[in-house]
């Protein structure tokens, strides 16, 4: 091998970090050794890993980030290897999690993965699903906490949990004295529409099992923006994804309703990378994360205890 793991380790920290300087900080080396450490590997490799910015630190070129993401895998591996005469897991653990689902449930699954396994730190990105598509093909996030949506490029995917959709709706509305709310119902109101790539679709798709469509559409890109739409009584709308507590962030309660028609539900999975083998502490986040939704999350995906 023609090259060590701590040169590794320097060129992972400046690609976080977004500089050899700031990687001197974080791992407490001179930064002259970080520098000569990535011109060794650069030159191992044949290949730049970085484009040097003037007085703005360093950005990976696409070699180099292909190398992260094997880096990262190499580096997990070696960590699972060290600690495979003890009882605990330790590195690094990079994950991405869906921007409407994050608020909701990872910093429950975040909490009881710390507890459990105290010495892997784990970072997290919160992100729209292209991106957590591509970061994953990309090997820039191990594994994504996201909904079985129909994304492009290959996912393998291991089920949490299934979720129904639900009516979202202002308090005093006249379709909230119902118990279960049509969709045709639903679709003659102004419908607050979740506008992010992927979410749209689906949302709208939901009518087409009514053969309907809402006309007059309000849209956000917040999840709490559309529920404090709704509950201030812009409009109703539907979402999968329900917080303790049905009120808006102003306070405004809101009111939830099953919908009338059968909708498939839709699933929360772990998705991964075919192509990338699961470290063990990815395999780890896994087994918390099925454990924390048997637990914690109702049927209807909101959360009953902590």
């Amino acid at each position: 091998m023609r090259f060590t793991f701590s040169q590794l380790a320097y060129f992972v920290a400046t690609a976080e970090t977004g500089s050899t300087s700031r990687a001197s900080e974080k791992l407490r080396i001179s930064q002259p050794a970080i520098s000569v450490a990535i011109k060794q590997l650069e030159e191992t490799f044949g290949q730049k890993l970085f484009v040097r910015r003037h007085a703005r630190g360093v950005d990976l070129t696409p070699f180099g980030q292909r190398k992260l993401a094997e880096v990262r895998q190499l580096l997990a591996h070696a960590h699972a290897v060290e600690d495979a005469g003890g009882d605990t897991l330790s590195g690094d653990l990079e994950i991405g999690v869906f921007s409407t689902m994050a608020p909701v449930y990872a910093p429950g699954i975040l909490r009881a993965f710390a507890e459990a396994h105290p010495n892997v730190h784990v970072r997290m990105r919160e992100l729209h699903l292209d991106r957590l598509n591509r970061d994953l093909e990309d090997g820039l996030i191990e594994l994504a906490l996201l909904y079985d949506l129909d994304i492009a490029g290959e996912l393998t995917r291991v089920p949490l949990v299934s979720l129904r959709p639900y009516a979202l709706l202002p308090v005093g509305h006249k379709l909230a004295q119902a118990e279960t709310v049509s969709l045709k119902d639903l679709a003659r109101e102004p419908f607050v529409l979740i506008d992010l790539p992927h979410s749209r679709d689906y949302f709208l798709s939901l009518f087409r099992v009514a053969d309907t469509m809402p006309e007059n559409l309000l849209r956000c890109v917040s999840f709490e923006t559309l529920r404090g739409m709704v509950a201030n009584g812009l409009g109703v709308s539907i979402l999968v994804t329900r917080p303790y507590g049905d009120h808006s962030y102003d306070g405004q309660p809101l009111v939830c309703r099953p919908i009338e028609e059968k909708l498939p539900p839709q699933r929360l999975i772990i998705g991964t990378s075919p192509r990338m083998p699961a470290t063990p502490a990815a395999k780890a986040f896994h087994t918390v994360a099925q454990r924390y939704f048997e637990m914690f999350v109702s049927e209807d995906g909101t959360i009953v205890s902590v």
